[in-house]
């Protein structure tokens, strides 16, 4: 009875108590901290925006302005700059003829007098000269012939030129087209492509390997490896490119085993160069590669405009980089059984041997330099 009545009681008190009551300090929870503070606006965007992404913001903003610039600088008017002709015509009329040229205002032709039809026109298919102008005697119609497969803009800007000035003699032109385009070859665009594809392909795959484990080569040995690597890389890369010009579309057919071993060197030299600049100065030496590929290469390169109507700067460059260099020696090939092609080869295998001996340089060096640098004292517990 008394044990009922005492469970009654506790029973009773339970009941009567609060539901909510918050519980004692002492009964074990701990108290609840107070949320942290927010850092401001001010120290999210600085922890945001580091000092590197902020130079790498601009550094890409730089290369799209210089992007801008070197395309319009060199496409938005071309004007003929000394086109070399030849001329042929009876020894008295000859040289009146060439300083006619000569002295058209702004100096769009350089002339040279050539001895018969057979010497101006073999001047033209070996690349001495974009057209030859043929002088008749006896009628008032004149013949000028071109060599479009070499830059149809040159052979379109001779052909206003001497009709022009034929005009002003009261007398007619007749273009002939000595070496046209092959038909799959369009507007003959298709060496520019081709060569940008390699070069491009090049440079990017030296990058993707400098970056799969940082973008500085820690060694000479990895730095070798690298470089054998790029061999096989750069055969497959200009049997391709000549296997997609000849049998699949037929614009560049014909010069198979050729073509590839062209893609083979402009490929090294791309992608050598490339390894070595960025072995040399890291993610700045990528912007380096695009800057001189991409930025400067392709415009100067002869493929849109060849050089007699590229501004000054441009013409004086693109032959000496890749995209120039590689887009002559395929024309050439191709079209002109090789002609005016030494150069060509020499910029290409520059490029090829010198960037491999660079990154080569650049690792050693860099081997080097991490050996001599002082050994930071072990930190103390």
């Amino acid at each position: 009875m008394r044990d009922g009545k005492r469970n009654s009681e506790f029973i009773r008190l339970c009941d009567d108590a609060p539901v909510n009551a918050p519980s004692s300090p002492s009964a074990g929870t701990p108290p609840t901290e107070p949320a942290p503070k927010s850092p401001g606006f001010a120290a999210e965007f600085k922890d945001a925006v580091t000092l590197r992404a902020f130079g790498l913001v601009l550094g890409g903003l730089l290369v799209q302005l210089a992007f801008v610039v070197s395309y319009v600088g060199a496409f938005h008017s071309p004007t003929p700059q000394r086109i070399p002709v030849a001329v042929v015509a009876p020894q008295q009329a000859s040289a009146k003829i060439v300083a006619q040229l000569n002295a058209l205002d702004g100096e769009p032709v350089k002339a040279t007098a050539a001895s018969s039809t057979a010497v101006a026109r073999e001047w033209v298919m070996t690349r001495r000269t974009d057209a030859a102008f043929l002088f008749n005697p006896n009628g008032t119609e004149d013949t000028l012939l071109v060599a479009s497969a070499g830059g149809p803009s040159v052979s379109q800007t001779a052909t206003q030129i001497a009709q022009k000035i034929e005009a002003s003699e009261k007398r007619q032109i007749s273009v002939t087209d000595i070496r046209p385009p092959n038909p799959g070859d369009g507007r003959g665009m298709t060496s520019f492509y081709l060569v940008l594809g390699w070069v491009i392909g090049g440079y990017l795959t030296a990058t993707i390997m400098g970056m799969a484990s940082g973008s500085r080569p820690a060694n000479r040995p990895r730095t070798l490896i690298r470089l054998a690597v790029l061999i096989p890389y750069a055969v497959v890369s200009g049997v391709a490119g000549a296997v997609i010009v000849g049998p699949v579309f037929d614009a560049l057919g014909g010069h198979f085993w050729a073509l590839s071993a062209i893609g083979t060197l402009t490929v090294l030299a791309s992608a050598a160069t490339a390894l070595a600049l960025q072995t040399l100065l890291g993610l700045l030496g990528t912007g380096l590669v695009v800057l001189l590929f991409v930025v400067l290469g392709n415009p100067s390169s002869g493929g849109v405009y060849p050089a007699p109507l590229l501004p000054a700067f441009w013409s004086a460059i693109g032959q000496a980089l890749p995209p120039g260099a590689g887009t002559t020696l395929v024309r050439n090939t191709v079209y002109f059984s090789g002609h005016a092609t030494s150069s060509a080869l020499w910029v290409l295998g520059a490029y090829a041997v010198g960037g491999a001996a660079l990154a080569w340089g650049a690792s050693w060096w860099r081997e080097t330099r991490g050996a001599d640098a002082p050994t930071a004292p072990p930190a103390t517990v």
